[in-house]
């Protein structure tokens, strides 16, 4: 019996910080059709899931908050695994060493470009999977590929050696400039070479869908947490994975301030 695709958009909307005194959530559910559930509920459809993109604002630390909870609450139940865009996929090694304890948080610190915001709003991801034993993917394209991308154009990716290739997915990146989110790059930034915008873009995408997939184990939860533009309107990254599986379980979050 086949599955058949099922995809549903979550909006959190977070509250400012000088909402009145008498607002006591931070944020608010929303539905795919913009109907306000709780967050019981929600985490009740996303346990139904293969794969649940979130999409977050980076800078919103009510969503870092939002991000750890679900996360923890339904490690508490379900087999979870963990990916990021936060880290690239040469990152791998020394984030599985430092999740099996072979090496300190230093030591990794070290090895690894961490982003500016990673001890206040991804270490506490990285350390539930580190006390739970969640495996954690690292899956964005090293980011001198997409500069490359963005360049030169696919086509710069040729001659690259084998082992380079590995760390980007499949060379043969599936691409469409008509997506509305990758032509919204195009109208943002007009001019000469702006066309390897969204090219810079969806080898971000492809790459993330590809080792989500190659992770990705049966009877498992899989969350990744990307920019909302990855991930948008089933675009980006869902995009690319029903590209390879069009039969995929995928829940979407999209966060709103």
């Amino acid at each position: 019996m086949l599955k058949m695709p099922l995809l549903r958009l979550f909006l959190f909307l977070s509250i400012s910080s000088n909402s009145t005194a008498q607002t006591k959530a931070p944020y608010r559910l929303y539905d795919h059709k913009g109907k306000k559930v709780s967050y019981k509920k929600m985490l009740h459809h996303l346990s139904k899931a293969q794969i649940i993109l979130f999409g977050e604002l980076h800078n919103n630390a009510t969503a870092h908050r939002l991000e750890y909870k679900i996360a923890s609450d339904l490690s508490q139940e379900y087999h979870l695994m963990l990916g990021a865009e936060t880290f690239e996929t040469d990152d791998q090694r020394p984030l599985n060493d430092y999740l099996s304890d072979k090496i300190d948080e230093k030591t990794m610190g070290s090895t690894i470009n961490l982003w500016p915001d990673y001890y206040t709003d991804y270490k506490p991801l990285v350390e539930l999977a580190k006390k739970n034993n969640i495996p954690f993917t690292a899956t964005n394209v090293p980011r001198k590929y997409a500069s490359l991308v963005f360049k030169k154009g696919f086509s710069a990716l040729d001659s690259l050696p084998e082992t380079e290739k590995k760390l980007m997915a499949d060379i043969l990146i599936p691409y469409d400039s008509d997506l509305p989110s990758y032509n919204a790059m195009l109208k943002m930034i007009p001019g000469h070479g702006s066309e390897n915008l969204p090219k810079a873009q969806a080898i971000k995408d492809v790459a993330v869908a590809h080792f989500i997939l190659k992770t990705l184990k049966d009877n498992s939860l899989f969350i990744h947490y990307n920019g909302s533009s990855h991930s948008n309107n089933h675009e980006g990254i869902g995009w690319c994975l029903r590209k390879k599986d069009p039969f995929l379980i995928i829940e979407t979050i999209n966060i709103v301030a």
